[in-house]
């Protein structure tokens, strides 16, 4: 790689992955559509709309994190809204990316782009996904990978990422147990996969600089299943407070996550607990990243128990 295009650089990926880039001496074009962020060699461009320039001219190596999030706020999603920003606004990139003789193509996905799962879940996984987020992510995967546009396409698909962010369900969750607002949760066995955004970024530079990975799709993990108890008690020694013997049983979080969706209704706008968020918090979200270990040589080098500390810390809670 010697020029990149790298869309979604002020997001919390992004801003790692720019570092990354700029340590390696590697020239970086920062695609915005906010004018008013400060970064270097910014190009102001809502990939939504019509464009006048060409931004992948002179680019080698595209990295598209840009896109739409499942806003947690959200009673129910805009299809169309979801289509628009992470399908066809990749469409369109892609497009560019082609007429500009682009050689390679990283496409930041979600394991959403596939279906819930109780079970261990690869890239093999055929369940639809069951959001419009999902939806809309799938739907330019098969752009990235099926479309011809470059030769280097590759699929990243994260796990629940963490590290430096006041962002996430994670930033969230620590503030609530500092606070004492958040309930001791039961033990129910589920498992959780998550990654540290350092080895995000590794996964997807080496990704980027590996020709195997070409029209390829990888999971990327921290290779560690957490249940939610064991996260309330990991959160809970970092922040040297000790840990309740009691747990709310789980009938009364069911009624609570049920009088929740009630009250989202009549408010339209989720409400602070409900179904969807004891399914965040109770639910099973496992993902294997065997994938890119034995192709890539991808090893993760961040664990959640060691990275607490340096989050705590940044959270300063």
């Amino acid at each position: 790689m010697k020029t990149v295009l790298l869309t979604g650089s002020s997001g919390f990926i992004g801003q790692v992955l720019l570092q990354r880039l700029q340590e390696s001496a590697i020239n970086v074009n920062n695609l915005v559509r906010n004018n008013h962020i400060e970064i270097p060699n910014k190009i102001f461009l809502d990939l939504t709309e019509n464009w006048l320039i060409n931004p992948c001219e002179g680019v080698d190596t595209v990295f598209h994190l840009a896109g739409k999030a499942h806003a947690l706020s959200e009673v129910s999603q805009d299809n169309a809204q979801y289509q628009q920003i992470n399908t066809q606004a990749t469409r369109k990139l892609l497009e560019a990316a082609q007429q500009a003789g682009v050689k390679r193509f990283i496409f930041f996905s979600s394991v959403k782009a596939v279906g819930d799962s109780e079970i261990l879940q690869n890239e093999t996984s055929q369940l639809p996904a069951d959001t419009p987020y999902g939806q809309s992510k799938y739907a330019a995967e098969q752009l990235v990978l099926q479309g011809n546009y470059v030769l280097h396409p590759v699929v990243i698909r994260p796990c629940m990422v963490y590290g430096n962010s006041k962002k996430g369900n994670l930033p969230k969750m620590i503030n609530a147990i500092v606070r004492g607002f958040f309930p001791p949760l039961p033990e129910v066995n589920n498992h959780r996969s998550m990654v540290h955004v350092e080895d995000i970024v590794q996964a997807a530079l080496l990704a980027a600089n590996t020709s195997k990975a070409a029209g390829e799709i990888y999971i990327v993990s921290d290779g560690q299943d957490y249940s939610s108890r064991q996260l309330y008690e990991l959160i809970c020694k970092a922040l040297n407070k000790s840990i309740s013997r009691f747990s709310i049983p789980l009938i009364v979080l069911n009624f609570l996550a049920k009088l929740g969706d009630i009250i989202g209704k009549l408010l339209a706008r989720r409400f602070i607990f409900d179904s969807d968020t004891q399914q965040k918090l109770l639910g099973s979200a496992r993902y294997s990243s065997q994938k890119i270990e034995n192709e890539l040589g991808f090893k993760a080098k961040y664990s959640l128990q060691q990275s607490l500390p340096e989050i705590i810390h940044y959270l300063n809670p």
